[in-house]
């Protein structure tokens, strides 16, 4: 672990002197200060005390924010804009720049984000723009299932921060939707919801590189409306604030993100774990649906997603696998 990482653990503690953490590390005391600077000048403001070095009491949203007090291995690298962090977050896995364990490439708006199909994805101040790096010892065939626990995470992290989120197959992280919590009066869909099955608050776009037998790197794109006004987000979406009426936290949300999708994802052992918490976060199992592939529409119920996260779908014909495509969900007859 790096100097600058091994600081922000410490401080996660308490005070920390400069000359014990040197001793603790085998570094120079020279090196500690240089990672204290380097600290202060992201806008980490370390105090300096009679006790030792103290964290700020706001940490702000920023690479060392997200790292201080992060139970996950993943690196942060933070901007301020970016023309789109997938597209950063490639350049670093084409150079080989990924540390080992991965990298969060982060900014505070985008101005040429996208989505699936080069779809315009509109990332003003204020979302929850990341997208994370790494090269996992998985053959190709599973790496759909790193789309998934992103979608897990996404929506385990709008829940902590007191959203109501469940995902739409595969990818899609809404609120609202047929018998969920803010639904109309009448006891159908929000009119906000559309046939979308509820209110868009994010969406993933996951991206890879690899050979026959393994990966050799995938990029997990995520984009989440947190304190974002609503004028500025198209037609059926939301954001945190919006539903919540104050802002989230927003360094606290990027680290519950990194966090879960670790627990999920961070080793090839754990990833057993990905489809039943899909699963359980699913909205889409149980309804009637249409989804557009390349080979035309495929309608009727979903009824599980299986290995490694296509969409099993009863139609009059039987019963058909989707792995790719736009899924709608449709109104059953009784709403």
């Amino acid at each position: 672990m790096d100097t600058r990482r091994a600081l922000l653990d410490a401080l996660g503690d308490g005070p920390v002197s400069g000359p014990a953490l040197a001793d603790d590390l085998d570094v120079s005391r020279a090196a500690v200060w240089k990672a204290v600077e380097s600290l202060r000048e992201e806008g980490f403001a370390v105090e300096s005390t009679p006790e030792g070095y103290v964290a700020p009491a706001d940490p702000g949203y920023s690479a060392a924010g997200i790292e201080f007090g992060l139970d996950a291995p993943y690196a942060v690298e933070y901007h301020d804009t970016l023309p789109s962090t997938n597209d950063r977050a490639r350049e670093l896995a084409a150079e080989g720049a990924i540390p080992v364990g991965g990298v969060a490439v982060v900014a505070d708006e985008q101005t040429g984000g996208r989505g699936r199909l080069d779809r315009e994805w509109v990332a003003p101040s204020g979302g929850v723009w990341l997208s994370l790096a790494v090269g996992p010892d998985v053959p190709p065939a599973r790496a759909p299932l790193f789309t998934l626990a992103a979608a897990v995470a996404t929506a385990d992290a709008c829940r902590e921060a007191g959203v109501d989120a469940h995902i739409k197959w595969p990818n899609d992280v809404l609120v609202g939707g047929p018998g969920a919590e803010g639904d109309g009066k009448d006891g159908s869909d929000d009119d906000r919801d559309g046939d979308r099955g509820g209110r868009k608050l994010a969406g993933i776009l996951t991206e890879m590189e690899g050979e026959a037998d393994r990966v050799s790197w995938l990029v997990a794109g995520i984009g989440v409306n947190a304190n974002v006004d609503a004028e500025r987000l198209p037609s059926g979406a939301t954001s945190l604030r919006e539903e919540l009426g104050e802002p989230v936290d927003r360094r606290r949300f990027a680290a519950t993100l990194l966090e879960r999708f670790a627990a999920l994802a961070g080793t090839p052992d754990r990833m057993d774990r990905i489809l039943p918490a899909w699963r359980e976060r699913a909205s889409t199992l149980g309804r009637r649906v249409r989804v557009d592939t390349p080979n035309g529409p495929v309608t009727g119920t979903a009824v599980d997603v299986e290995p490694p996260g296509a969409l099993a779908i009863e139609t009059d014909d039987g019963v058909r696998r989707v792995h790719a495509g736009d899924c709608e969900h449709l109104r059953d007859a009784g709403d």
